[in-house]
């Protein structure tokens, strides 16, 4: 059996919901606070600045259910949780952590843009 043809562009197709996730923004601030290897939930809130506790609760466990990373909770007094990207969440870095940097550097560019569409 053949292997399914996937299009984002069809309503019914599951790879719509994987890019939504993608998408998502505080997916890709997420994906870029691991970046640099596991973190404690305080730690990734910390780095994501105004993400709720409930927003990166949410968001993580979406995350780890797709399979973008893992969530390793240590026996030990008192408990620590570390979340890591999975090989397949690492598929991510570079693209989304490319699109942080595009929105860095052409900020300027959409704010004088906006200004210029809101004064017409």
């Amino acid at each position: 059996m053949a292997d399914p043809v996937w299009n984002v562009m069809l309503a019914t197709c599951p790879s719509r919901t994987s890019l939504a996730r993608v998408a998502n923004k505080w997916t890709a601030m997420i994906v870029i606070a691991l970046s640099d290897g596991p973190a404690r939930f305080g730690v990734i809130r910390d780095r994501v600045e105004g993400i709720s506790a409930k927003v990166l609760a949410d968001t993580l466990r979406d995350l780890e259910r797709d399979g973008l990373l893992t969530r390793t909770a240590y026996d030990e007094m008192p408990p620590r949780v570390e979340y890591d990207l999975t090989p397949l969440g690492l598929t991510l870095r570079e693209p989304l952590t490319a699109l942080g940097r595009w929105a860095e550097s052409h900020v300027a560019e959409v704010l004088v843009a906006r200004e210029a569409y809101d004064n017409r």
